[in-house]
């Protein structure tokens, strides 16, 4: 049963847009997937809590982060065939196990800690908090915002994983993960 939070080989680099939320991780996920021709993997907790929100007007549970991660990492294993160049993760479950120890007094269900941590990318955006808030019916923390940003890159240091720091405008973000991109495609 655990395998289903395991990653399937792939053959192609996988890069990961990480931190708070309302931090533009998507429309650069999007953008970047288009810029090199590619695929992007959003984010399976924003369909899974909306349809969750829009169903029972509950928001999200304990119960409710396994199922978030089996949804995400099999999106990941089945977008990942479909490129041989750069894959674009909108998030991956070590995002998902900071949420969970933000939300839930610093717990994480033992399963989705062990493949958050045993699951590896070739790089991760961080995405600072420069950027607007834009509240929706998921968003929940506008005034917790460094709190989080500082959890995410705690996560990234505390598990040794490569990051490199998005700051400022769309553009300037862009800018910057394209030529870090363009120097793990080089390497290959």
């Amino acid at each position: 049963m655990e395998e289903k939070y395991k990653q399937q080989p792939s053959n192609c680099i996988k890069v990961v847009l990480f931190g708070p939320e309302s931090t533009g991780k998507t429309t650069l996920s999007r953008q970047l997937a288009r810029h090199y021709n590619s695929v992007w993997v959003p984010e399976y907790a924003r369909e899974y809590l909306q349809n969750k929100w829009n169903n029972e007007r509950k928001t999200c549970e304990p119960h409710d982060l396994l199922p978030i991660a089996r949804g995400q990492i099999k999106l990941e294993n089945q977008l990942a065939k479909k490129t041989d160049t750069v894959l674009i993760c909108d998030t991956d479950l070590l995002e998902t196990k900071v949420y969970s120890e933000a939300y839930y007094l610093s717990y994480c269900d033992p399963i989705l800690e062990k493949y958050a941590i045993q699951n590896t990318y070739d790089l991760y955006f961080l995405t600072y908090i420069d950027t607007p808030w834009e509240a929706d019916d998921l968003r929940d923390k506008p005034e917790e915002r460094e709190a989080m940003f500082k959890a995410f890159e705690n996560a990234l240091v505390q598990n040794n994983r490569p990051f490199v720091l998005l700051k400022g405008n769309i553009k300037e973000r862009l800018e910057t993960a394209i030529k870090h991109i363009d120097k793990l495609l080089k390497k290959d």
